[in-house]
């Protein structure tokens, strides 16, 4: 496969894509060309501490061209810190739409303001003209019902956004189901604006049927498929091979990772509570691993997690469908 013409970006994950992620990943593999960065929420000027933007500090992402994500509902506050970013050297901001977490939404924030393309509309006529960085938007279809998009779109042709990045479930659907390609269809002919496509792209037969149906899509956004499989922006790329076998790459990865957020969790619990969250992903893509992989699950201690992932390795399974 050669689609060295597609741009591929990472899915911003909370707990899951941050910084040292993303270093580490691009030091053992390759086909990601952006990254948009878990949001940062807004925040007045009192409450900007370095540790709040750290993740998209460019002196610490020299490996990925990360694209920062706001979230937030409050145009002044949307400004303030969008104007900092644009000072740290990011001339690209993603304002986040679409997260579906109830917390998150109940406060009109992330899909919770899809209902209200009023509110999203008096908010991007204030933020936009006071920012200097280019903006795009991630969406989903809508909280509650699918039909909500087109409300949206009209409200979203009124204003010059950088991109929309759509996710074609509602909100409340989390990430149950099937992704809409019917719906993601209708949006991209009732809309003047350029689309990336984000949605169940979890191997390369899945960005086949993606790729076909939408021709004149260049541009997709992978999360879920890159944990559970860190080749695949390269499978999709048709990357010259390396010949390292797969397993002994994937634990070059898994250590290195793990040395990384060594230096930054402070308790064993909160490292291995981690790395755990990774195996979830990424244990299922071996095969005959449900024994093994419940076992490293199962850690309750630095030292048993890193015996029981030793022995997942040496058994030398075999990994991809």
């Amino acid at each position: 496969m050669n689609n060295k013409n597609i741009t591929i970006i990472l899915a911003p994950l909370q707990g899951f894509t941050d910084v040292t992620f993303r270093n580490v990943w691009a030091r053992h593999f390759t086909g990601i060309d952006e990254a948009i960065a878990p949001f940062i929420s807004t925040m007045g000027q009192q409450r900007l501490k370095p540790s709040r933007i750290k993740d998209v500090a460019p002196e610490n992402n020299q490996h990925l061209f990360v694209i920062p994500q706001i979230l937030g509902n409050v145009s002044t506050d949307f400004i303030f810190l969008a104007d900092h970013l644009y000072e740290m050297g990011h001339k690209r901001i993603n304002w986040n739409l679409g997260c579906p977490h109830s917390k998150i939404a109940k406060k009109h924030r992330g899909s919770g303001l899809l209902p209200y393309p009023a509110k999203i509309d008096e908010l991007l006529t204030q933020i936009i003209p006071n920012i200097s960085a280019d903006l795009s938007v991630k969406i989903r279809l809508g909280r509650r019902s699918k039909d909500e998009i087109f409300n949206l779109l009209t409200m979203f042709d009124r204003h010059p956004l950088e991109e929309i990045i759509l996710h074609p479930r509602t909100g409340i659907q989390m990430y149950e189901g099937t992704s809409d390609q019917d719906a993601f269809e209708k949006a991209i002919e009732n809309s003047r604006h350029t689309f990336t496509y984000n949605g169940d792209i979890i191997d390369i037969d899945s960005f086949k049927t993606v790729q076909e149906r939408f021709p004149g899509i260049t541009r997709f956004m992978i999360g879920r498929g890159i944990l559970a499989n860190p080749f695949l922006a390269e499978e999709i790329k048709g990357t010259p091979k390396n010949t390292t076998p797969r397993p002994t790459r994937l634990k070059a990865f898994h250590d290195e990772l793990f040395a990384q957020y060594d230096k930054i969790f402070s308790g064993p619990a909160h490292l291995t509570g981690r790395m755990k969250g990774f195996w979830t992903y990424l244990g299922p893509s071996f095969k005959e691993s449900k024994k093994p992989l419940k076992q490293i699950l199962k850690s309750t201690s630095i030292p048993a997690y890193q015996d029981r992932v030793e022995a997942f390795f040496d058994q030398k399974l075999e990994f991809g469908p």
